[in-house]
This record gives structure tokens, C-alpha cells and sequence, in this order.
């Protein structure tokens, strides 16, 4: 990856709405260019454009990390279920004596309640919520200029 790119995509991980012509400022790049490599990004390194919320501020104060195993037979349908479930944020494949990491967002101990109870009933055998108190950075790799050298060796 060229240096360029590697510029762009670190000020699109920090500021996603810049424009380009601030951005082409503050790099020192064309606006072509930029232009250019967003339009080649978006064809495989860029997966979504998105923003982050303030949950709490939505009403939303509880935010759980889960760690789920399930029942071999059931995984697919647990996989399913807890993909389409609304309070779901973010789902992840993992290893270690667990089949998922879940990420769920509600607004009280009763939604919580209800939606253990859902994933029970579809094939959990056995997980362990982490309730998060505080969200102290996220979505910050490749975000600023410190990183550039990750990508340069």
C-alpha cells in the first residue's frame, strides 16, 4: 500500500466526513487522487460507511458484551437468531470454548432478562455477560499518524 493511500484511509478512520478538499489540504495530495483512491477503497478495504452512537443518550444505558456457546446441533439457528435480533450491534465468530461474542444494547435489566431467555430457548448452553461501564476508545486502529508505520512494514 502506498504511502497516499495509507494517508487517506488514516484520516477517513478519524474523520470519515472530512471533505476532500480539507483533506487534500491538510495531506498535501490532489483531490483527484483522493477521489480516485476512495472510489478503489470502496471496492474491498472500505466494508461500510457508518456512525457511531451515543446509546445513553438514545435511552439505551445498558450495553452487554456476551459470550455464547451453543449446542452443537443448534448453532446455525442460534447464529441466525441472535444475527437478527434488534438489540444485537455485533456479532463475531469466536474460539476458546465459545461459539460467538455478542455485542446487545438495552434499555433495562428486563430486556436483558427476556433476551437471555430467548437464546436459552434457541440453543445457549452456557454464556457470560460482561456489562460495559465505560467505552473508553473504539474504532481507533488506523486512525491516526502513529499507525502509518503498521502499514509500511
Amino acid at each position: 500500500m502506498e504511502t497516499k493511500e495509507i494517508q487517506i484511509m488514516t484520516h477517513l478512520r478519524n474523520n470519515a466526513r472530512e471533505s476532500l478538499t480539507r483533506m487534500s489540504r491538510k495531506t498535501g495530495i490532489p483531490v483527484s487522487t483522493i477521489y480516485e483512491r476512495l472510489k478503489k477503497f470502496e471496492n474491498g478495504i472500505i466494508k461500510k460507511h457508518t456512525c457511531l452512537l451515543n446509546f445513553q443518550q438514545l435511552g439505551f444505558d445498558l450495553r452487554i458484551t456476551l459470550l455464547l456457546k451453543a449446542k452443537a446441533d443448534k448453532k446455525d439457528e442460534l447464529r441466525v437468531h441472535i444475527q437478527k435480533h434488534p438489540r444485537v450491534n455485533t456479532v463475531m465468530r469466536i474460539n476458546n470454548g465459545f461459539d460467538f461474542l455478542v455485542e446487545a444494547i438495552f434499555k433495562n435489566m428486563a430486556e436483558v432478562q427476556e433476551f437471555l431467555d430467548q437464546i436459552s430457548r434457541k440453543g445457549a448452553t452456557k454464556t457470560e455477560e460482561y456489562y460495559v461501564l465505560e467505552e473508553i476508545t473504539r474504532e481507533n486502529f488506523l486512525s491516526a499518524k502513529e499507525h502509518l508505520a503498521l502499514l509500511t512494514h
